[in-house]
């Protein structure tokens, strides 16, 4: 739900701002805030806080675990608050190191928009506090629905003012939208996070060594965030280096790219985090329970991101006009999409199992093996990004606007090291993880043949004029035919799913 609310969203984005300079600057001062949410948020306290906070749980010792949390939560909205302040204060400063190519009207408008941003991600961080508090007591669906209020107040300010007021200022009245929209999901999850923390209560000396072990975490996982973060920043710079729109249409493939890695990666990996938590690995049977878990999920994530992947390389331009080509954003921009997409999709795969290996690290308490990794994907990233966006155009003959899908495939790239990186080192703490190169090969393989047969279905619908119906044609197809071939090849998710249909195969 809200990964569909988020599309929606960029559409009406897409709709009003295309790839403008409007829309360029609130990209860019949308990436500023959520560097303190990225570091504060969802991500770090999933790994950090309910490692701790499910062990205490799974021990019954639920009174210390009520007194955890409010520990956290205070410590956390206090470092917030002092940040967001300071953030606020020194925003010429960071716009100078996010954006250096902005300048003029643009800057000053991106300043404006990330200091009304700013409060409101202070707000988002709390309600990643209230997320950790409800998974840990597998309580995921007001969790993970609540940022579709988000959403909604951002698509209601965009159509509200969209027909009164030129871009620059619908831009500014865009990120109030934000900024109440925030506001609106932490007020939804707090009352039920009450409802198992209850009234405040303050930490004891027995609590010492669960809040000392969220402490002695949380750094690692700050840093190796902040080096992913750090890694997309810079890959931000560059854009901004680059013609008009390159930072808008990063930011929209994004959008698409990341939605398999957050349906299928992201959300396997939270609900196996407090799971894989309690299991550990302080037995050989454990370790087997731990490795049994991961197979699965690592099944289930590359049943779905194959054909992903396969997507967006046969049918990008498709799915790019079905979302955004609306109103400023043309058929021309959903191509250049395309091309990032296709670059995008070779790291598909790595990204999305990154997730959960990650994870698997966090739930046994280990930080600074991802912390590590992280940073080498860093460097790989950087570096060749750097020559792919800003040197390979030039030297190849082609627009420096398609230096974006240098930037994107050089990062897909580098998931792939971190990603066979972090793998080799949990097998070698507990065992062989083997998810299954049958299955991986037949799902590959009908994504391939779904994929070429959605294609033609493409190139006859041509001209058909209108992007969301002809898209409804075209990625039809292709889901037919992939799980009817995968049923066929005998992969048993894609039975169940035809047999929910009336088709059912041997």
């Amino acid at each position: 739900m809200s990964r569909i609310a988020g599309l929606v969203r960029e559409r009406v984005f897409a709709h009003y701002f295309g790839n403008s300079d409007a829309g360029d600057a609130f990209k860019a001062a949308l990436k500023i805030p959520n560097f303190l949410q990225n570091l504060f948020g969802e991500g770090v306290l999933s790994a950090s806080f309910i490692p701790y906070y499910a062990r205490l749980l799974a021990k019954d010792q639920h009174e210390s675990a009520r007194r955890v949390a409010w520990t956290i939560g205070a410590i956390l909205a206090f470092c917030v608050s002092t940040i967001v302040l300071l953030g606020m204060l020194a925003t010429p400063h960071l716009i100078n190191v996010i954006a250096p190519g902005f300048d003029g009207e643009k800057r000053e408008l991106t300043i404006r928009i990330v200091r009304i941003l700013f409060p409101g991600t202070g707000l988002l961080v709390l309600s990643a506090w209230c997320l950790g508090i409800l998974n840990s007591h597998r309580q995921f669906f007001l969790s993970y629905s609540a940022p579709v209020l988000w959403n909604l107040s951002i698509i209601t300010s965009m159509i509200y003012f969209g027909s009164r007021h030129g871009m620059d200022d619908l831009a500014v009245y865009t990120a109030w939208g934000l900024f109440v929209g925030s506001a609106i999901q932490f007020l939804a999850q707090f009352p039920f996070a009450l409802r198992w923390i209850r009234a405040f209560r303050r930490a004891r000396p027995e609590d010492r060594g669960a809040i000392r072990g969220i402490g002695r975490s949380f750094l690692p996982v700050i840093v190796g965030r902040g080096v992913v973060q750090i890694s997309a920043y810079i890959d931000n710079m560059i854009a901004s280096l680059l013609p008009t729109g390159a930072v808008s249409a990063i930011a929209y493939s994004q959008v698409l790219y990341l939605t398999p890695i957050a349906l299928f990666g992201m959300s396997v990996s939270a609900a196996e985090l407090p799971e894989l938590a309690a299991v550990g690995d302080d037995d050989e049977e454990a370790k087997t329970k731990l490795r049994h878990r991961i197979e699965v999920g690592l099944s289930r994530i590359s049943f779905f991101v194959i054909p992903s992947v396969a997507g967006f390389m046969f049918l990008g331009d498709t799915i790019a006009a079905a979302v955004f080509q609306t109103g400023a954003f043309t058929h021309k921009d959903s191509l250049l999409l395309w091309a990032i997409l296709g670059a995008a999709a070779v790291g598909l795969l790595p990204s999305t199992r990154g997730r959960l290996v990650s994870s698997s690290f966090y739930a046994l308490r280990d930080t600074r093996t991802p912390l590590k990794i992280s940073c080498v994907r860093m460097v790989l990233s950087v570096s060749l990004g750097l020559f792919s966006a800003v040197k390979l155009p030039t030297l190849a003959g082609y627009a420096k606007i398609y230096g974006t899908v240098g930037l994107t495939g050089s990062s897909a790239i580098a998931a792939w090291l971190e990603y066979l990186l972090l793998k080799n080192r949990l097998e070698k703490r507990i065992g062989k993880i083997r998810p299954g190169a049958r299955a991986r090969n037949r799902a590959a393989s009908s994504a391939a043949l779904a994929g070429l047969i959605a294609f033609s279905v493409k190139i006859a619908l041509e001209d058909f004029g209108r992007p969301v119906v002809a898209a409804v044609f075209v990625l039809g197809s292709f889901g037919a035919v992939y799980f009817v071939v995968g049923a066929l090849l005998g992969l048993e998710e894609a039975k169940r799913i035809c047999a929910r249909f009336g088709l059912r195969f041997g």
